[in-house]
């Protein structure tokens, strides 16, 4: 994203962690499970690939498991892009 001209503000969500309010805010009218990362602890531990959390539970996981959340998350302009998705970042 620098390499296209953009300023970041970096958040270190484990260190900062987002909370419940936080997070319904970020998710807003996406669905929630884009928001899981598959390749945590806990999403494999829980089976969420085949039993998904509700999108309550599954805010009150990621706030309290910041690892469970898709990195990188970026906010520009009202809109959200998750993991890593090089054409979403760069149509910014």
């Amino acid at each position: 994203m620098e390499k296209h001209g953009y300023k970041l503000n970096y958040r270190d969500i484990v260190k900062e962690r987002l909370g419940p309010s936080d997070l319904e805010k970020l998710i807003g009218r996406h669905d929630h499970e884009e928001f899981l990362n598959p390749r945590s602890e806990i999403f494999r531990r829980k089976k969420m690939k085949d039993k998904p959390p509700s999108r309550r539970e599954a805010i009150k996981l990621m706030a309290k498991n910041p690892g469970l959340i898709r990195r990188p998350v970026i906010v520009a302009g009202g809109r959200v892009v998750i993991g890593y998705d090089e054409n979403g970042m760069i149509r910014f």
